[in-house]
């Protein structure tokens, strides 16, 4: 896409050319990307779980994941550019990655870490369902993308469906750690939607960057802020720390907060924020079949059934088409 942005086509997906190599489509590897990072996000808030623990049984502190995480994949984002010989980004570019920054870095680890500590890792993940509409929702809110009503149907239907089964979990009541986690959703819808952007050229002030370039920069981009502040919230007494909270903690840095994106924003710029962020509804449930092995909960069949109804409207929603935006 080489619109800039007052002609910026909504939601496109790149075609190939007629004298390529047959392959999968544009279109297809953005879903399949999406659907990759998806997979390694899924392991966040069981990780995030393990590591803060609860309150009634803490490991490291909730704000200590939260900056830890992005302190460390910082430092390691900055030798991978220095090694890879990154360009340096724009001004305009770097606006975006302070942006993208205040969702991915700051606003969705904070509010998920203070969340988990009060309910459990199986709830906080049906309630972060929410997370691809509110990315699909501020795409077109703050890109000014359009997709069909079917396709605002199909995924109001997914979104419905988290929802019936967070009542349904909770007892036909939300609980008061639900406003933390729809924090974290929002947050994260805006962090997504920004640094995707950053991954599509938006004329000669913003050309496109890479998508592994796009977190790492938004990563070294916290450094300053991130490093002093993980210092300060440091615990002071570590000893009781069990190994596997260290071991989510690690995880949340190297995958949730830097790797994973490199598969998840290339995903949104090939396939499409609106199309991709769709495959997140998955998300949730993932989650929730990972915890059984790390955190003991368990998964019954109605879950299961819900799984599959949610993976439906995705797979649905994945061959509705794309309205252009008005010009």
């Amino acid at each position: 896409m080489s619109s800039p942005p007052s002609t910026l086509v909504a939601d496109p997906v790149p075609s190939r050319p007629a004298n390529a190599p047959a392959g999968l489509s544009p279109a297809t590897r953005g879903w399949l990307l999406g659907a990759l990072g998806v997979a390694l996000f899924a392991l966040t808030i069981p990780m995030t779980r393990l590591a803060s623990g609860s309150l009634a049984a803490p490991q490291l502190p909730a704000e200590f994941v939260a900056i830890g995480r992005a302190a460390l994949a910082g430092l390691l984002a900055a030798g991978w550019l220095l090694a890879v010989r990154a360009a340096w980004p724009t001004p305009a570019q770097w606006r975006g990655l302070v942006l993208t920054a205040s969702g991915v870095v700051f606003g969705f680890p904070l509010f998920l870490g203070w969340a988990v500590q009060r309910v459990e890792a199986a709830h906080a993940a049906v309630v972060s369902g929410l997370l691809p509409m509110a990315t699909a929702a501020l795409a077109a809110l703050l890109l000014r993308q359009r997709a069909s009503t079917a396709f605002w149907a199909c995924a109001a239907l997914g979104m419905g469906l988290v929802l019936g089964f967070a009542l349904w979990k909770g007892g036909a009541h939300l609980q008061a750690a639900d406003g933390l986690l729809l924090a974290a959703v929002l947050w994260g819808g805006f962090g997504y939607v920004m640094g995707a952007r950053l991954s599509t050229p938006g004329g000669p002030a913003r050309p496109a960057m890479a998508p592994e370039q796009v977190i790492s920069w938004v990563l070294v981009a916290s450094l300053p802020v991130t490093l002093p502040l993980a210092a300060w919230v440091a615990p002071a007494d570590v000893a009781h720390v069990r190994p596997a909270a260290w071991g989510g903690f690690v995880y949340v840095a190297v995958v949730s907060m830097w790797l994973g994106f490199f598969a998840w924003y290339r995903g949104l710029a090939l396939g499409g924020m609106l199309r991709v962020s769709q495959v997140q509804l998955v998300q949730p449930f993932l989650s929730m079949a990972l915890a059984v092995p790390l955190l003991g909960e368990a998964v019954d069949a109605a879950t299961v059934a819900f799984a599959l109804a949610v993976m439906a409207t995705v797979a649905l929603a994945r061959r509705l088409p794309m309205r252009p935006a008005a010009r």
